[in-house]
């Protein structure tokens, strides 16, 4: 008997998922390409006033096949280190499709610039290094603007108890180091946070300018990501063209002001992927712990597929497979395959600490467990080969139906490939 999802689950139907098991194996993250392509349409009709540039924040998930779905868009990348910039150029996206952001300035900074890559220094001493590597040239400069917002407190990544960006309050020195090294200063960029409140967001997008009147040369203004996407269906997601409309005003304000027509970038990761995909997992165990303890349902997959239940104590929908549904449902706390107590995929909302049953329909071993939200910052976040687990595979599901490989499951010896034995 084939059983429809939930809509929280509604890439795959159960059928699909068993084909997932059956030909790939548990556990496996499932992309469905249909969705990929509508986000990124989305996503590129953002409200704009002088012309748009959408990057994918690729850390969110940086698999070739997802690069590719998204070149294909139209979208641009924004890279978090000179690796991801490397596997952004061997996924065949040219180099002037790049933006580095970056905590760590790269070794091989100076070839990936010189092939075309874009930069936005993200600190003073950052921009101290570009300076001395290319005097005269163009870069943009990510500021801390004194204000953030996130899902949680890890990811806010803006106010005074954040490191990302020159703090807003030093542009005068930024302004002396440009000057001292004849740089062109053709970008200013702000990211507050993964998950940012709406109006906060607009907020910040709107102190910008205040920054963009101390660089004349600025002729694009970098807003970030960050968009709220509701993964559990009480949530709610950024409605894009509501929170679009007033910037798209600011920018055309700031043009009949200044005369300077700003072009807008943004750089979602979150919205792009976050409701694409969905791991596909196979129910190990049931084990009880009395009448004052719970049902625990255990899985073949957990943080080594999906950390951020155990890191942030956030919120995925899960939905049990079944062949032969009951039609019953019983409170489960679902945990992991890991020998770690914090492996935990039904924590309390932002406890990770903090377990909350979850009504889930009646589940066998044997039977499937389907986690939704598994798009962004699960696979490009997972806790590599934890308990020597293989890293998972995953798969495309094509806009005709199809299960398409797009990264193999990782063998066993790979795990260990790169020890060297000691001699005693």
């Amino acid at each position: 008997m084939s059983v429809p999802f939930t809509e929280p689950l509604r890439l795959l139907t159960s059928a699909q998922a068993f084909a997932v098991a059956e030909t790939i194996g548990t556990p496996a993250y499932v992309y469905g390409e249909d969705a990929l392509r509508a986000a990124a349409r989305a996503v590129k009709a953002f409200p704009n006033a002088f012309g748009l540039t959408a990057r994918f924040a690729m850390k969110a998930s940086p698999n070739a096949a997802i690069l590719q779905i998204f070149h294909q868009e139209g979208l641009h990348f924004d890279c978090s280190s000179g690796y991801e910039a490397a596997r952004a150029l061997r996924a065949g996206i040219p180099a002037s499709h790049l933006s580095l952001s970056s905590q760590e300035f790269p070794a091989n900074f100076a070839e990936l610039h010189r092939a075309g890559m874009g930069f936005n220094a993200c600190s003073l001493a950052q921009l101290r290094r570009f300076g001395e590597l290319f005097p005269g040239g163009s870069c943009g400069l990510r500021f801390n603007p004194g204000l953030g917002s996130g899902g949680t407190n890890r990811t806010n990544v803006g106010g005074p108890a954040s490191s990302f960006g020159i703090w807003h309050e030093l542009q005068g020195e930024a302004i002396a180091i440009a000057k001292e090294f004849n740089l062109n200063i053709f970008r200013i960029h702000t990211h507050i946070g993964s998950g940012s409140d709406p109006a906060v967001w607009q907020k910040v997008a709107g102190m910008n300018f205040e920054l963009v009147r101390r660089f004349p040369s600025v002729t694009h203004l970098n807003l970030g990501g960050g968009f709220k996407v509701g993964r559990m269906s009480h949530e709610k997601s950024t409605d894009l063209q509501l929170v679009g409309a007033p910037v798209r005003q600011a920018f055309e304000e700031f043009a009949k002001e200044t005369g300077r027509k700003l072009h807008l970038e943004i750089e979602p990761g979150t919205f792009l992927l976050a409701n694409q995909a969905v791991i596909v997992s196979t129910i190990r165990d049931l084990v009880e712990t009395g009448a004052s303890g719970y049902r625990f349902l255990k899985v073949d997959t957990g943080m080594t597929e999906v950390l951020r239940p155990s890191l942030y104590g956030a919120q995925h929908p899960l939905a049990v497979v079944s062949r032969q549904p009951s039609g019953q449902t019983k409170p489960y706390i679902v945990v992991g395959h890991c020998c770690e107590s914090g492996d935990i995929l039904t924590p309390a909302p932002g406890q990770p600490e903090e377990l909350a049953p979850r009504e889930l329909a009646e589940a066998a071993i044997g039977d499937l467990l389907v986690i939704g939200g598994a798009g962004a910052y699960c696979a490009g976040m997972a806790a590599k080969n934890y308990n020597s687990f293989p890293e998972s595979p995953e798969v495309l599901l094509r806009s005709d139906g199809a299960l398409a490989l797009i990264r193999a499951r990782q063998p066993a010896e790979q795990v260990t490939q790169n020890e060297r034995p000691v001699s005693w």
